[in-house]
């Protein structure tokens, strides 16, 4: 029996997954063992173990030769990864009529949703958002809608998200000294954060070779935290080649990837690479990326430390909030035009 798709997934021909790909080569994996024994310093003139120096080196060199990297020995509770995870699947298992009594709209999209669309094209996944702070503001309502069941999941997601907050603070840190900048430099951005977690799941597919779980994008946020299952599916674009390589799933990792604010905060010195989802004939798939952002308020510009003479600013200043609104109403439903990006604001040097 063959099992038609619905047109509104089949991606453009040049954008179909090929039959093999690589994951020969693949995106660093990175210890981040020494930030559970040394403080991270505050500056980067202050003194250094030679680990933790080490350390921020291979996460410069990542950002600026991949955008994307691993991380294991992060110090997130093995237990709390394998609570969040089942209760998605727990929450993923429940008749769709149950999932969509908390489905998203235009208004609050958080929640439930099962026909998102990347670059205009219908993504094979459904997903559950939600946000550490709630608020609502004239640009945008941003307010949970737990589900009924399972009645674990709000409890283990909240635990979840703050665990993993903390690791991202961690990272941002380390990033901000890979850019010889004081460790911080980037917190106050995060005051009032737009955060926010989704649930993926995405079930098998008939048609691997025509369908994304997640067509190719780059992430408009600071930073993305992942964890994925066993399954795997998440393909990233080698900047060396251009080619698309399979990240492999590593037990107990997180992946960690760019994201378009930090590319223009670093002034392009570290850029948000293009990835993607590929989805399984026989195997569902699941995962829960972080997305760590500013504040609906913060207008985003090549910070000054890091544009000079020689490197001038290569992009003009844009408010986050209203970027953000911008993209998600694309997401929501099927434009006539490409969604907002970072180039749009691009300068002419």
């Amino acid at each position: 029996m063959v099992i038609e798709v619905d047109q509104a997934f089949i991606q453009e021909a040049e954008h179909r997954p090929k039959p093999t790909i690589s994951d020969a080569g693949g995106i660093p994996v990175i210890d981040l063992s020494p930030i559970l024994r040394y403080p991270i310093p505050s500056d980067p003139a202050d003194p250094v173990p030679d680990e933790l120096s080490d350390l921020i080196a291979e996460i410069g060199a990542a950002c600026q030769d991949w955008g994307f990297f691993q991380v294991v020995n992060h110090g997130v509770e093995l237990e709390l990864l394998e609570r969040v995870q089942a209760a998605a699947r727990e929450f993923f298992a429940l008749p769709v009529e149950e999932k969509r009594r908390v489905k998203r709209d235009d208004v609050n999209p958080l929640g439930y949703y099962d026909t998102e669309h990347t670059k205009n094209v219908r993504d094979w996944k459904e997903v559950f958002d939600f946000i550490l702070n709630e608020s609502e503001s004239g640009l945008l309502r941003l307010k949970n809608q737990w589900p009924e069941y399972p009645p674990e999941l709000r409890e283990v997601c909240e635990e979840y998200v703050e665990g993993v907050q903390k690791l991202a603070y961690k990272l941002l840190e380390l990033i901000a000294l890979s850019l010889n900048l004081p460790a911080k430099r980037f917190n106050g951005f995060f005051e009032d954060s737009t955060n926010f977690v989704r649930l993926n799941h995405y079930n098998p597919c008939p048609s691997p070779d025509l369908v994304l779980g997640v067509g190719r994008h780059k992430d408009s946020r600071a930073l993305t935290v992942l964890f994925q299952d066993e399954v795997g599916g998440l393909d990233v674009k080698r900047k060396a080649d251009g080619e698309w390589v399979r990240v492999k799933p590593t037990p107990n990792s997180f992946i960690i990837n760019v994201g378009d604010i930090i590319q223009v905060w670093s002034n392009d010195k570290y850029e948000s690479v293009e990835h993607r989802v590929s989805v399984n004939s026989e195997k569902e798939r699941f995962s829960i990326p972080f997305f760590f952002s500013p504040a609906l308020s913060t207008n985003v510009k090549p910070l000054e430390e890091l544009v000079s003479e020689e490197n001038p600013a290569r992009y003009e200043e844009y408010n986050w909030g209203e970027f953000f609104k911008s993209r998600r109403d694309s997401n929501f439903k099927k434009l006539e035009k490409e969604n907002i990006q970072i180039y749009h604001f691009r300068k002419k040097v």
